[in-house]
């Protein structure tokens, strides 16, 4: 080697260390994690809770999300994954035992062995790791967990799919609520929360970069809880959330896009009425007989012993038997069960860099539902109206609401619509695309789709409620949307149905001699037709639309040709005083006042706070939606609605804010500084902290030992 060298000249010599150093760089580059550390897998906690995780091996950084996920929420996660496993009941009683029929009934124990078969040998090797870091954590901290939930380890991969399966397909897709309503024949009436989501482009941002709200509406328990993170890997570095116990992320931004999610109006069952005969059902003109399986519940007694209940699984060719009405066998069948990558494909999202993979993702149709809300740095916006879709042969939306004809297989659907049958708009000239849990028609307006272009069944176009009205009005009354008016407008508690019918409550009350109606119309003309903490008439407001029967409220019913100002006028006008005088009357024996502010009565509660409220229902047209629950001395809690909130614009580098309303923690030892109630009841976000020196400036502490299993 010496000999080498000497044989070398200077400016030789000069080159191979050059080439030296280089190669030596290389390999700190290769060697290091992606946010600069030395190679390693590591969680960042900052001090908000949200793990930043970031590995040089993709399989550990499902580890240590599994891990994560534990430290944060391992009592709520082992409690779910046991329900997923539909032995919830044999663990913790009898108040489970209703779960347990649910989900076996389904299939979900079966199918989720299926499906963990049916990933590609990458992904499932995800699974595993994901499932080995919530084991490793349990080990290493049996403390932190309640003795209850114990008997649940150790979680395996199949347990993560089947917890996903429970609550993408029959949570969102099907509730067990919902079916019991159309079995009942009932109007499940307007969606409770449900979601927000704008994409907007440079021609309608006041700095020219594209950007998009995440702004999903949810209950504030259970397995509804949003979980934010930060995962870097070859290949990805995405920020966002995901459901607690789901292994990658449902709603994420990188450097180059992002999307949202919002519940869709989409329709991915059907109840089917058999007509039973001899035995078993009637269907094209013989009589089938049904599949018919036995499993045993166990349900675990106060002395700790386990009585041991018989379930009874019927199956027709349209699915399982859920409920005999007057004897009458009603079966359910749900769509996509057969499609097992749904995780597979968010991860993909998440990975992509611009709109062509974005797009090459969703083209793999593996999400049972959900529209998407997409931006990138290109400036590209898109919506897509993402559902397993049955193909049916014929009837709208309404006809395939109730519970459908099961004797013929002309309503027996067998296949799902492809993606390009779907609603898709990407940079509509409008530059901006919205969506409220409304239909895909009102997307944007003047429309850019026409829902004659479609099957009837796709979705609804008979309806379009306040809060999409709101969502609607208030991009187009601003041209150029700058990132702090967009944060301003996410947080917008003005009420669409008071500007709405407000005035005509107000001229039908004008006849009236009763001092106490005159008194209730004078607090809502001074009233700011808004759900501020200190807003003085709503109270009095929600009271009378509580009182009112909403699909007998207006006189002109809405209209697609004029989305934005149907439905108008009172329909009863004596009905609506009537109703004033008794939400006067109860106001005034509750609060003493007609005028009580908003926030007195709505509060923001935690462990550690009492604050006042703003925001409120959806179906008020509120923007900012919170719903709530009766608590004491006349008050009300938020339960539901803003949950995680993300606002980005594709600067270089991006910009963004972010809040988790309850927290990003319910294990105890996690919930100090957790907890984002103030920033809500203040109408703020918070940073996004995503560069390693922005992440160790607010740095709570450091996780690099995962454990061994």
């Amino acid at each position: 080697m010496k000999y080498f060298l000497s044989r070398l000249s200077q400016r030789q010599l000069i080159r191979l260390y050059s080439l030296l150093l280089a190669i030596v760089l290389i390999l700190i580059i290769i060697t290091s994690g992606p946010l600069g550390q030395a190679a390693s897998t590591e969680i960042l906690w900052d001090t908000y809770g949200v793990p930043h995780i970031s590995s040089n091996r993709t399989p550990d950084l499902f580890r240590a999300f599994g891990w994560a996920q534990m430290q944060s929420h391992a009592n709520l996660l082992l409690r779910l994954y046991g329900q997923a496993r539909g032995r919830a009941a044999e663990y913790w009683g009898e108040d489970y035992a209703e779960s347990d029929q649910w989900v076996r009934k389904m299939g979900i124990p079966e199918r989720s062995q299926a499906w963990y078969k049916a990933q590609t040998p990458k992904f499932r090797q995800y699974l595993d790791t994901f499932a080995a870091g919530i084991n490793a954590y349990a080990k290493a901290h049996p403390d932190q967990i309640e003795d209850d939930l114990k008997a649940v380890l150790p979680i395996s991969p199949v347990d993560v799919l089947a917890h996903t399966q429970r609550v993408l397909h029959f949570t969102f897709v099907v509730n067990p609520e919902e079916l019991q309503a159309t079995l009942a024949k009932a109007d499940p009436g307007e969606p409770v929360g449900g979601s927000n989501g704008w994409a907007i482009a440079p021609s309608h941002s006041a700095s020219g970069k594209a950007m998009l709200l995440a702004n999903p509406h949810l209950p504030w328990a259970d397995l509804f809880l949003w979980y934010e993170a930060q995962i870097t890997a070859l290949g990805i570095d995405a920020y966002g959330a995901t459901l607690v116990g789901v292994p990658v992320l449902a709603i994420a931004f990188n450097d180059a896009m992002g999307w949202t999610h919002t519940v869709n109006t989409y329709d991915g069952w059907d109840a089917y009425a058999l007509t039973s005969r001899d035995g078993g059902y009637e269907f094209d003109g013989q009589v089938r007989p049904f599949d018919t399986e036995t499993q045993t519940l166990k349900v675990k007694q106060k002395d700790g012993s386990w009585q041991e209940q018989t379930l009874t699984i019927q199956r027709s060719v349209h699915g399982p038997v859920v409920a005999e009405p007057k004897g009458q066998a009603i079966a359910l069948r749900v769509s996509g069960l057969d499609r097992a990558r749904g995780l597979e494909q968010w991860w993909k999202m998440a990975c992509a860099t611009n709109l062509s993979e974005f797009e090459t993702a969703l083209k793999r149709m593996q999400l049972p539902m959900f529209t998407v809300l997409y931006a990138d740095r290109d400036g590209h916006i898109l919506n897509f109206f993402n559902g397993q879709v049955p193909v049916r042969q014929e009837g709208t939306f309404a006809d395939w609401s109730g519970v459908i004809p099961g004797n013929t297989s002309k309503t027996l659907w067998t296949r799902i619509h492809a993606y390009e049958d779907l609603p898709r708009v990407v940079d509509p000239k409008t530059g901006w695309l919205q969506n409220a849990n409304d239909a895909p028609w009102t997307t944007t307006l003047p429309a850019a789709l026409n829902p004659d272009d479609f099957p009837a069944y796709i979705a609804p176009r008979d309806v379009l409620y306040f809060r999409a009205q709101r969502s609607l009005r208030m991009l187009m009354e601003d041209p150029k949307i700058s990132f702090e008016e967009l944060i301003r407008y996410k947080h917008s508690t003005r009420m669409e149905l008071a500007d709405r019918i407000l005035d005509d409550l107000t001229t039908a009350a004008k006849s009236s001699t009763d001092p106490l109606i005159k008194q209730a119309i004078a607090v809502l003309q001074k009233w700011d037709r808004q759900a501020e903490a200190k807003s003085r008439g709503a109270v009095l407001f929600k009271a009378w639309n509580d009182l009112m029967d909403r699909s007998k409220l207006f006189a002109i019913p809405w209209d697609e040709k004029s989305p934005l100002t149907t439905p108008d006028g009172l329909a009863d006008p004596e009905a609506a005083i009537t109703a004033l005088k008794t939400a006067a009357t109860e106001l005034l024996k509750n609060y003493g006042a007609l005028d009580i502010a908003w926030g007195d009565v709505f509060r923001l509660k935690s462990e550690a706070n009492n604050l006042p409220a703003n925001g409120g229902p959806g179906g008020l047209g509120i923007f900012r939606t919170v719903n709530y629950t009766p608590a004491e001395e006349g008050q009300f809690q938020a339960i539901d609605g803003d949950s995680f909130v993300a606002v980005i614009e594709f600067s270089n580098p991006v910009r963004a804010q972010a809040l988790t309303s309850y927290g990003n923690a319910t294990q105890p030892d996690m919930l100090q500084g957790s907890d984002q109630l103030t920033l809500m009841s203040q109408k703020k976000l918070r940073p996004v902290w995503r560069s390693r020196r922005d992440i160790l400036a607010h740095l709570k502490s450091r996780t690099v030992n995962f454990g061994k299993d």
